[in-house]
């Protein structure tokens, strides 16, 4: 049995009566003192499913996204699920993490998160056998695909609504670790804006945690003194930090992945709505069905609402919601491209 930590090494004992009470029953161990590790059990015949989550599960955001995709898969497809979670999102951490579960036998191992690629490009030539998925990634291979959610066509849309309901001219945009989707998504918003109106000036930040609630509310105190009255956040855990400065200030806050309007009516206006998770439910299903996801990047985009829209809040102007609309309409048609590069001004605190 191989170990990546000594904190949760489990004994040869416990791998034992592990195996006796559940056939099949994978021995996983955590990859850092605060990761978390656990299995799902399922008939030995069904296919085994990795699942790799740098973060919590429980952080009603990205990674709980994902980690309820891996759920859904296990209860609708029947597919036998196992999963590592809690580390930091390193490469050094990441890559043992992706090898252990390739070699204690998982058949598709799903890594949840575009900060997986470079240790998926490696963990996927080393176990040629295992076929390998980066949800929100970038990366291809013979044994290695991405399914990508488009949440960059509902960030836009959500800078659209930003523009149009900004009473200062100033609007936020906070994330933490500098990822292909968040920059992503912090372009989008960005041109959302500008294509609005650009008048209206934007403070965006990416303060190097995405859980760090102590961190996002000083950013979003020191956004909101700079005259931001509207606050876009691509945050996990941390949101909660934004959340507590925006009650305090009256700001208004925009989310990301789950409706946050139907959590917090009172600060949230909008949430820039992307089910992340899909990519590893449809990455199981795809597997299942013919043998290996992939090949190449899978997209879903607005096309798809149930995977990407803009939720709003009920005090959003009619007029508001159908330019929201008319966008929507023109990014499915492919008559508007949304941008996926920034190039303007940092925000520092």
């Amino acid at each position: 049995m191989s170990s990546l930590s000594h904190s949760s090494l489990l004994s040869r004992r416990q791998w034992l009566a592990s195996s006796v009470a559940v056939p099949g029953l994978l021995a996983l161990t955590a990859c850092a003192s605060k990761a978390g590790v656990s299995a799902q059990a399922a008939p030995a015949s069904s296919l085994v499913v990795g699942g790799l989550f740098a973060g919590s599960r429980s952080d009603k955001g990205f990674m709980e996204a994902g980690w309820r995709g891996l759920e859904k898969a296990r209860e609708e497809l029947g597919v036998q699920t196992r999963f590592l979670d809690g580390m930091a999102p390193r490469k050094e951490l990441l890559l043992p993490a992706l090898n252990q579960l390739a070699e204690q036998g998982a058949q598709l191992v799903i890594a949840h998160g575009g900060q997986n690629n470079q240790a998926a490009v490696e963990a996927a030539a080393r176990n040629p056998r295992t076929q390998f998925v980066v949800t929100q990634g970038t990366v291809q291979g013979a044994n290695l695909s991405s399914y990508d959610v488009l949440q960059e066509e509902s960030a836009y849309l959500a800078g659209v609504l930003a523009a149009l309901t900004t009473k200062t001219g100033v609007v936020g945009h906070m994330s933490g670790i500098r990822v292909p989707p968040g920059l992503k998504g912090r372009a989008a918003y960005a041109a959302g804006v500008r294509d609005t109106d650009p008048k209206v000036k934007l403070l965006t930040n990416f303060s190097g945690d995405q859980d760090d609630n102590a961190l996002s509310h000083r950013i979003a105190k020191a956004q909101m003194a700079a005259g931001a009255d509207v606050i876009f956040t691509m945050l996990n855990s941390g949101r909660n930090g934004v959340t507590q400065a925006c009650r305090e200030a009256g700001t208004r806050q925009i989310g990301n992945v789950i409706d946050w309007t139907a959590v917090d009516s009172q600060v949230f206006v909008a949430s820039a709505w992307a089910d992340v998770g899909i990519g590893a439910f449809l990455a199981v299903k795809d597997m299942q069905q013919r043998g290996a996801p992939g090949p190449g990047i899978h997209k879903i985009g607005l096309s798809d609402p149930a995977a990407v829209r803009l939720t709003m809040g009920k005090d959003v102007a009619a007029s508001v919601r159908e330019r929201v609309a008319k966008t929507s309409a023109a990014i499915v048609a492919g008559s508007l491209k949304v941008p996926e590069n920034y190039a303007g001004a940092e925000f520092t605190a």
